[in-house]
């Protein structure tokens, strides 16, 4: 198990954004030591924050991100209704600029 400093180097994610995700529910310390508060993260749990940051360069929501990780919600079916966001979007820009 690693602190959350040892595990914000190895992730290269700040501590603040672990802090964070954690607030979101995207990913949770394996432990916290009710002592002193220090959290704890697993040598697995960095596959996890991989895909975090993965799916955030993307463009995914933390919403989005949720419902790909734990509702088994597709990462096709999401990109499809980005795509169609985007496009109506471009459609929505070109009008603007055609008046």
């Amino acid at each position: 198990m690693f602190k959350i400093g040892d595990f914000s180097k190895m992730s290269k994610v700040t501590i603040k954004a672990l802090r964070y995700y954690e607030k979101e529910g995207l990913i949770k310390p394996s432990y916290i030591d009710s002592s002193n508060g220090y959290r704890y993260y697993d040598s697995k749990q960095l596959l996890d924050i991989s895909r975090i940051i993965s799916l955030k360069q993307i463009g995914l929501s933390i919403e989005e991100i949720k419902r790909i990780m734990y509702q088994n919600e597709s990462l096709r079916d999401i990109l499809q209704v980005k795509k169609i966001e985007l496009e109506n979007t471009i459609i929505k820009y070109e009008y603007e600029l055609s008046k």
